[in-house]
């Protein structure tokens, strides 16, 4: 399941990103309303699977971000960065 969960999470961000194909920076900052509606439909395609795969691996995916960024700061160290 969480393959078929993963798969069908990158199919929905792929068709997220369709909405952006072409579009210039300014473009994609100021959709219009109906643009910006089926963007909002499709981001909230991908949240479901993302959180439906969250659930499926059991993932605490707070304590697992809080990790996260203590391992990007000790690669990549704020002092270093600038």
């Amino acid at each position: 399941m969480p393959k078929n969960l993963a798969s069908a999470l990158i199919v929905e961000a792929g068709e997220l990103l369709e909405h952006f194909q072409w579009l210039t920076e300014e473009q994609s900052r100021n959709l219009p309303a109906d643009k910006k509606q089926a963007v909002a439909y499709e981001m909230a395609d991908v949240l479901l699977y993302f959180v439906q795969m969250v659930t499926a691996l059991e993932v605490d995916l707070i304590e697992t971000a809080h990790a996260k960024v203590g391992i990007k700061g000790q690669k990549y160290p704020v002092d270093q960065a600038r």
